[in-house]
């Protein structure tokens, strides 16, 4: 508690930019502004799914074998590429290490759940925990959240909205104005 109150203190202190881009950087800000305006996602969302998959390291990889910022499964970057809604010429998809491939595959299946799921939070939770389990869980938009069946989709969800929010609030003229270089 000491510690809760020692940081709210000290980032009381701090100018809006450091806070920020401690809390809440953006790595790569260009490619994920690409990415989101050719795919017609909101590039804070993408910057929350990124913060809550990876917390920005491009190395990461998941016991599972997800890859990348973005934490994408090598057979769904394969599909995507295949299906023709990321070009495979330009963006490898067994490149998924690389930050702005990694960043188009993401963005692009963010996309194609967040218009087959209708909703922003459907899309997240299926994101997290595949199209057929999002789908299962019923309950209209109101009570979405409470029909998910796993605890970590419930978190996750509760995590990339949390990001979302602050990414919105935190940088309203744009991600690419205010990133951090990388």
């Amino acid at each position: 508690m000491v510690l809760m109150g020692a940081l709210s203190v000290a980032l009381g202190l701090l100018p809006g930019a450091a806070i920020r881009h401690w809390l809440y950087p953006v790595h790569y800000a260009q490619a994920v502004q690409d990415s989101a305006e050719r795919h017609g996602v909101d590039p804070s969302l993408v910057a929350a799914v990124i913060k809550s998959e990876s917390n920005w390291v491009s190395t990461a990889r998941s016991g599972a074998g997800a890859e990348g910022l973005m934490q994408l499964m090598p057979a769904t970057a394969r599909e995507l590429a295949d299906r023709g809604i990321v070009d495979g010429s330009v963006y490898d998809p067994d490149d998924l290490s690389d930050p702005a491939t990694n960043i188009e595959y993401g963005t692009a299946y963010l996309a194609t759940l967040l218009d087959s799921a209708g909703s922003t939070d459907r899309a997240v939770a299926a994101y997290n925990a595949g199209p057929g389990a999002a789908s299962a869980w019923g309950g209209g938009d109101s009570d979405f959240r409470d029909a998910i069946e796993f605890p970590e989709t419930r978190l996750y969800l509760e995590k990339v909205t949390e990001a979302y929010e602050q990414y919105r609030a935190l940088y309203p003229d744009g991600l690419v104005d205010d990133a951090v270089t990388r």
